[in-house]
């Protein structure tokens, strides 16, 4: 089933984006100023294995944690219904985060960051930009690549469990093929109720937002915010308020991972919700990620390895980003994840 969306996500994509190539075509370019730079992601070294952490059965902290996690089922045992007999399954409630999705941002089409700076050849596709609009403040455009990256599974770290995602490696969504991605006007149709959020009142209640992601967990009721990045409407890769690179790159990857959900193409897999199945979740909840930058420098353990999303970048962004050899990013995305084992 997941394959399904992931390919028809995939094939919309493709035809909208023939449908819009006129509109695009006198913002296209072929340019690749600058370097793509990157490295590949090392899956030993570069990952804060310690973020896969708490691991839960029920409500009880198998392997505890300091790290803030999600509600989970209150009872350790589950059941789970089936189409043949005995139609009922038992299990165990199990939660736990999982390393799922790997995201490059990059400012230059087609430049595979977290493949090792690899780029396609001369194609054409609008490119990405940080530009300063009066000298205070600056406009950027992020193109993303979204992997899917099933690490656990792929090195059999948990062996033959049922909750683990059993695919491969695989390079699912680039936002340069995506008309919607860089234009404001055709993202509407996806987010008309950006309308609603663009007002003095909801802007500062992201206040709020910042200081809970900050110290714990993101506000999911204040779901158009995106914490200290900023606001995630509308569901595009256009920032107006680029602060940093660090900042503006993971709020343009956030805002990618809730236009997936809009889209249907990402489905919930964690809460009480999710023990006998992934469910659709148009509006993203915040708190079922967690992010850590893979690139240009892999975030470091600890603390900080792995950040609710809207958490302040200031807390580890210094060192990260090297001028020249290190302007691209790439983001490690953890879920939350549960299910009904046996």
């Amino acid at each position: 089933m997941k394959k399904l969306l992931c390919a028809l996500g995939l094939l919309a994509v493709v035809v909208v984006a023939a449908v819009g190539l006129g509109r695009q075509a006198v913002a296209q370019s072929a340019s690749t100023s600058g370097t793509c730079t990157g490295h590949f992601v090392n899956p030993i070294s570069d990952l804060c294995w310690d973020c896969v952490f708490p691991i839960t059965i029920g409500s009880f902290p198998l392997l505890p944690s300091n790290r803030p996690d999600t509600p989970n089922p209150a009872l350790p045992i589950c059941m789970c219904p089936m189409p043949l007999p005995p139609f009922i399954r038992l299990g165990l409630a199990v939660g736990y985060w999982e390393p799922a999705r790997l995201a490059d941002v990059t400012r230059h089409p087609y430049c595979f960051v977290n493949l090792g700076g690899f780029t396609l050849g001369n194609i054409p596709a609008p490119a990405g930009k940080t530009v300063s609009k009066d000298g205070n403040s600056h406009d950027a455009a992020w193109h993303i690549h979204w992997y899917i990256y099933p690490v656990l599974y792929w090195l059999e770290i948990l062996v033959d469990w049922i909750c683990l995602e059993a695919t491969s490696v695989d390079i699912a969504y680039i936002t340069e093929l995506d008309p919607l991605w860089l234009d404001d006007e055709l993202t509407f149709l996806i987010n008309p109720e950006a309308v609603l959020f663009a007002n003095p009142i909801a802007i500062a209640a992201c206040a709020a937002d910042c200081v809970a992601a900050s110290v714990g967990m993101p506000l999911d009721p204040l779901f158009w915010c995106a914490g200290c990045q900023g606001s995630y409407y509308p569901l595009d890769g256009r920032l107006p308020n680029h602060v940093g690179s660090i900042q503006s790159s993971l709020l343009a990857a956030e805002r990618f991972i809730y236009k997936l959900h809009r889209e249907l193409v990402l489905w919930a897999e964690g809460g009480p919700e999710a023990i006998c199945g992934k469910y659709p979740m148009p509006v993203v909840r915040k708190s079922l990620y967690r992010s850590q930058i893979t690139n240009p420098v892999p975030g470091p353990w600890g603390l900080f390895g792995c950040n609710p999303l809207g958490r302040s970048t200031v807390l580890y962004e210094t060192g990260r980003e090297v001028p020249v050899i290190g302007e691209d990013f790439g983001f490690l995305f953890w879920r939350k994840r549960n299910c009904c084992s046996f």
